[in-house]
């Protein structure tokens, strides 16, 4: 693409959306710590997901980049380079370094695996004795974010394929006694929506958090969403001018929050807690465990902390369990509300739900 046509590319400001903090808060935490594991996005349709995620990417600051490398091999972490990279770095090669944005790409419905993954070349490679690999989305997403809209919709196969290079960091793509990988370590994003279909429990288990979001009810609040977007419509540069200072602000604190990362540290004491909830939820394997002590630390960082607080762990633990809870058809009570209360019971925390119902019953009565 052109740099003209990027130019005129504008994205909504990430700092200017309404709402939809469940949602906002998964995808900074995810950002922060890449290992968390990805963020399934479930609600209802026109409820912004897509201009989110495209305003986080847009948010995110330049990362340095192998230049005219396929895999935005990071030129300083093996973990993030292609083999031929490290070859060269080995050797004692230079290398040239380039900045460039954080790659978003957006996988489509209908794509082959063969797209998603990349192809080798066997006659090229048998012919030339190269090894001719044409590199896929997870090539262009290394170090960036992979969205996936409809998640649900997509074939299982492939979105197997997409969780295992984002839990692994790499992808490796075999082809007649040919073998070659590459870094493809992204933070995934899949959205949907859930009248069109669930998906599997083994696969949603493996996205770290599940954010569920909802059409905005209150009148002013939806005036407020219609208005800034006529307003960005009408006039794209000045509107985000107008909120320059807070994306630079939060891009500074995202840098810090994954700076501070490493030092954070969890008591032992409350991570006991957790596994209790987990057990207590009856929730299968240790993911659970490792994500909610993942997602509290990156939210202390973000928060320029380096103790995890009960506070901490409350506003991350919904977010991390409540899509591996075993589901009942037969039961009406929401799988996130069963994560709060069993929370509340283990840490010794009085059901803020409950009583705030009973405080607001209380004070209509009062008013009346």
């Amino acid at each position: 693409m052109s740099s003209t046509a990027q130019a005129t590319r504008r994205v909504f400001p990430f700092t200017a959306i309404v709402g939809q903090e469940e949602m906002k808060l998964a995808l900074l935490l995810n950002v922060i710590d890449p290992k968390i594991g990805g963020v399934m996005i479930m609600g209802d349709r026109g409820t912004g997901k897509s201009t989110t995620i495209r305003a986080l990417a847009d948010l995110l600051p330049e990362i340095e980049v192998v230049a005219d490398d396929p895999f935005n091999s990071d030129p300083r972490d093996p973990e993030l380079m292609s083999d031929a990279v490290r070859e060269k770095l080995e050797k004692q090669i230079e290398i040239p370094i380039a900045r460039k944005k954080v790659p978003m790409v957006d996988l489509p419905l209908g794509a082959t695996e063969d797209r998603v993954c990349g192809t080798i070349d066997i006659e090229k490679a048998l012919s030339e004795g190269v090894k001719a690999f044409e590199p896929g989305l997870l090539a262009k997403a290394n170090r960036g974010i992979l969205y996936v809209d409809e998640v649900n919709l997509l074939d299982d196969h492939l979105v197997d394929v997409l969780l295992d290079s984002a839990a692994g960091g790499w992808n490796t793509v075999e082809r007649e006694g040919i073998s070659i990988r590459h870094p493809a370590r992204f933070v995934l994003v899949g959205s949907g929506n859930p009248e069109e279909g669930e998906l599997r429990p083994q696969l949603l288990d493996r996205f770290g958090m599940h954010a569920e979001i909802h059409t905005v009810k209150e009148p002013a609040l939806r005036v407020q969403i219609v208005e800034q977007r006529a307003e960005f419509d009408q006039n794209p540069q000045q509107f985000i001018e107008k909120y320059q200072p807070q994306q630079q602000e939060l891009q500074q604190k995202l840098i810090q929050a994954q700076a501070l990362l490493p030092s954070v540290h969890i008591d032992y004491d409350l991570r006991v807690k957790i596994s209790e909830v987990c057990s207590e939820l009856d929730v299968d394997g240790l993911r659970g465990d490792i994500v909610t002590n993942r997602a509290a630390k990156a939210l202390a960082a973000f928060e320029g902390r380096t103790e995890v607080t009960v506070d901490d762990i409350r506003r991350v633990i919904t977010l991390c369990l409540r899509h591996r809870l075993r589901k009942d058809p037969l039961e009406a009570i929401d799988s996130g509300y069963k994560v709060e209360k069993a929370f509340n019971r283990v840490f010794g925390i009085e059901d803020t739900t409950e009583a705030a119902q009973s405080n607001g019953i209380a004070q209509m009565s009062g008013r009346r």
